[in-house]
């Protein structure tokens, strides 16, 4: 039987539910962020979140008058979840990198800053930077400024008191901001589970049961696997039982992790024959929701079933990616590859990481060079999906949106990362793998609804799929 929410009685779980899902899809929760409601919420539960959480997650929930903090343990680098800018588009390195100088920045001032003034702290750091800067004379460097001030801004740790970021953005000689400034919510941003200064790599971020001070026995051990295999369900898609190793898969198989995760989610536990899916119908937890609306969603939609297809039709396989730990560690050695030496305390740090080949390997068709047991997976190539995007953009693009509709390669680039962020495709040279998953979206079809005097023509895409029988909205030309 299932420890999670011993304390919680069936009248209040549902509530006590919103309540996890809120704090997982919400890491910060403040007064205002992510709506009025949300902090008094989390607060009414604090004291059996803190337990759950950490005995089912390994997650630490802090939580102050004003904040709730959830310090994940993370297990993976992860480029999925961005921070994003006014307009929803992911964050480039530049404006991660004002983000950060505008923290440290913001911490040396009092209760108010000019955004103008924080703007030229900012400045100062940034030029001491290689490759970066910040001109306030040039428009990109202040849009990418503003994007950072208003992701703080977003999150309560910065108030607007007077005046318009937007205004200064386009004429910082005429126009200005002034801030409030909250060091609890700031503090709350910030709030790492090591000395950022004593790290020497980027897999040292990572594995933080020993950051959060747990025990290393063989019972800790078996409690920190279980705990792996519950984040790796609920953080992903779906969890591809060909990626674990046998620990982790002797866990993804147990009966207790679908019974954890249900009962403390409210979500369902999906098992197939190749891997573990929780899903979210409501969209509450999920920060990706797909099938969905828009252009981007659309397109990936309606070319997921013609891959499907293909891969079922032709039969062509290619060899299987590198293991997920060596996907991780090879990922890793890039990054670490472009840290700075200077600054570190050598003594502390982690060991560096063994090199590993980071070149996927596969095979455009056939079963040659096959390893006994080794999981293979259909693979089509780049000119195919380019050839398979423009028929749909030939046949239902009257409701795509204008500039990408007329930028292909720019589409197709957003749609594959879509699937591959949703765990249907693995993006490698030269094409893309085709992952089980994909194979619910095999019986997709779509409609084009003539023009009307409300708006312009749209298509909707439906499933043949009892199993994924959500209907996609319409996408927004």
């Amino acid at each position: 039987m299932s420890r999670v929410a011993e304390g919680v009685s069936p009248l209040e779980l549902a509530d006590y539910q919103k309540a996890v899902r809120l704090v997982l899809r919400h890491p910060l929760i403040t007064p205002g962020y992510p709506d009025k409601a949300a902090l008094a919420t989390v607060r009414r539960w604090a004291g059996q979140l803190r337990t759950d959480l950490m005995e089912a997650l390994g997650h630490r929930l802090v939580t102050t008058a004003d904040t709730a903090r959830l310090q994940r343990a993370q297990d993976g680098l992860d480029a999925t979840r961005p921070a994003l800018t006014r307009v929803g588009r992911p964050f480039d390195r530049r404006r991660y990198a004002y983000l950060v100088l505008t923290l440290a920045a913001v911490g040396r001032h009092g209760a108010q800053v000019a955004l103008g003034e924080l703007a030229d702290a900012v400045a100062a750091d940034a030029v001491r930077i290689d490759g970066l800067g910040l001109d306030t004379a040039r428009k990109p460097d202040r849009d990418a400024f503003v994007d950072a001030v208003t992701w703080l801004t977003e999150r309560g740790a910065l108030t607007l008191a007077d005046g318009s970021a937007t205004a200064w953005a386009g004429d910082p000689e005429r126009a200005e901001a002034l801030y409030d400034i909250d060091r609890e919510i700031l503090l709350a941003v910030h709030h790492p589970t090591r000395v950022l200064q004593h790290l020497t790599s980027v897999t040292a971020l990572l594995d933080s049961g020993s950051a959060l001070g747990l025990s290393a026995g063989r019972a800790a051990q078996r409690r920190d696997q279980a705990r792996r295999a519950r984040r790796l369900v609920l953080e992903n898609p779906v969890a591809y039982y060909a990626d674990a190793d046998s620990e982790l898969l002797g866990q993804l198989r147990a009966p207790a992790l679908a019974e954890d995760l249900e009962r403390l989610t409210g979500l369902t536990v999906e098992r197939r024959a190749e891997g573990v899916a929780l899903v979210d119908t409501s969209g509450k937890l999920s920060d990706i929701r797909f099938p969905g609306g828009g252009t981007v969603a659309q397109a990936a939609l309606l070319l997921a079933a013609r891959i499907s297809a293909a891969a079922q039709r032709q039969g062509r396989h290619a060899l299987e990616l590198l293991p997920a730990a060596e996907r991780l560690a090879a990922r890793a050695l890039r990054i670490d590859a472009a840290l700075p030496s200077r600054g570190l305390v050598a003594e502390l740090a982690e060991p560096d990481q063994e090199p590993v080949n980071e070149e996927p390997a596969y095979e455009a068709s056939g079963d040659e060079g096959r390893i006994p047991g080794e999981t293979r997976y259909p693979f089509v190539t780049d000119s195919w999906l380019r050839g398979r995007l423009k028929e749909i953009t030939a046949e239902y693009g009257a409701g795509f949106a204008a500039d990408l509709r007329g930028d292909p390669d720019r589409l197709l680039g957003q749609v594959l990362d879509l699937l591959a962020a949703m765990s249907l495709i693995a993006r490698v040279d030269g094409g893309a793998l085709v992952l089980p998953m994909l194979a619910r979206y095999r019986g997709v079809t779509a409609r084009v609804r003539t023009r009307t005097a409300a708006g312009p023509p749209t298509q909707t895409a439906l499933f043949a799929d009892d199993t994924a029988n959500e209907t996609a909205e319409d996408p927004t030309p």
